[in-house]
C-alpha cells in the first residue's frame, strides 16, 4: 500500500508570504516555519493578482526554496504557458500546478505532460459550495464561475494527462474548520490518480478525517502553522497514533 502524503502549501504575495482565508491574502507571515526535513513536500503558489506584483519574486522563492529544501517542490500561479513550465523547472520546481490555463486550455496539461512527464503536470481545482449542496469549479483565483463540475473536470484532467489533482474548498480556505470530505471524497472517487486535499485543517483530527472520510492521498495544511506551534513531526506523529500510514 502506498503511503499517504503530508504536504505543506505556501501562498505568495509578490514575493511575500500571506496566509489566506477564502481565497484572499489576509495575514502576512514572514516566520520561517518550514521543516523540510519531516514535511513530504512543499508547494508553493503565487497568489499575486496580473499586474500587482513582480513575477521575479515567484522566481526567487521558488530558487531559495529549492536551494534549502530536500523534497519535492511543486510550483503554481500564473502559469501560463511551456514557457513558464521550463523556467520554473529550471529553477528548482519539481512539478508545476496549473489551473486557470488548464480550463481555457486542457490540451495544456497534455503538452507540459509529454513533455516532462505526467508526474509533472499537478492540475489545480478551486471549488465552490452551493446553497444547494451542489459544487463548481471557479476560475481565476476562485472568482469566476465555470460552470463545471469539480468531479467531472478532474476526470477530464486525467485524461488529459494530468499526474495529480490539488483540489481546494474555496469555502473552507483559511476557516480552520476542517476540510469538506464530502467534495474531496467525490473528487477522489472519480479519478485513479492522486488527490491531494487542501483548505480547512485547523487540528490534527482534520488531517485523519482527510484521508478516511475524503479518500485523500495526501493532505496539505498551511494556515494551521501560522496559529499555533504544532510540529510537523507532531502530526505525522498523530497520523501514525490513528494507523495512517505516512511517511517517516
Amino acid at each position: 500500500m502506498l503511503r499517504k502524503r503530508y504536504i505543506i502549501t505556501l501562498t505568495f504575495n509578490d514575493g511575500v508570504l500571506f496566509r489566506t482565508k477564502g481565497f484572499v491574502p489576509d495575514y502576512r507571515y514572514t516566520a520561517n516555519f518550514v521543516d523540510a526535513w519531516s514535511i513530504d513536500e512543499i508547494v508553493l503558489l503565487d497568489i499575486t493578482r496580473p499586474g500587482e506584483g513582480r513575477k521575479e519574486s515567484l522566481y526567487e522563492a521558488v530558487q531559495e526554496f529549492a536551494r534549502r529544501s530536500f523534497v519535492p517542490l511543486a510550483v503554481g500561479g500564473g502559469v501560463r504557458t511551456i514557457e513558464d513550465v521550463r523556467t520554473l523547472l529550471s529553477l528548482g520546481a519539481d512539478k508545476v500546478v496549473v489551473n486557470t490555463q488548464a480550463l481555457r486550455e486542457p490540451d495544456f496539461i497534455g503538452q507540459i505532460a509529454g513533455l516532462y512527464g505526467s508526474q509533472c503536470a499537478v492540475v489545480s481545482i478551486d471549488a465552490l459550495r452551493h446553497d444547494d449542496g451542489s459544487y463548481e469549479v471557479m476560475a481565476e483565483y476562485g472568482q469566476k464561475p465555470t460552470g463545471l463540475d469539480p468531479a467531472a473536470w478532474a476526470r477530464t484532467a486525467q485524461q488529459k494527462g494530468a499526474g495529480e489533482i490539488f483540489l481546494t474548498s474555496v469555502d473552507r480556505d483559511g476557516s480552520l474548520e476542517g476540510y469538506d470530505n464530502e467534495l474531496n471524497a467525490q473528487v477522489a472517487e472519480a479519478v485513479q490518480i492522486p488527490v491531494i486535499v487542501s483548505g480547512g485543517a485547523g487540528k490534527w483530527q482534520d488531517l485523519v478525517d482527510g484521508f478516511q472520510i475524503g479518500h485523500a492521498s495526501a493532505v496539505s495544511t498551511s494556515c494551521i502553522y501560522h496559529f499555533t506551534e504544532s510540529s510537523i513531526r507532531s502530526a505525522k506523529n498523530y497520523l501514525k497514533n490513528q494507523r495512517i500510514l505516512v511517511r517517516a
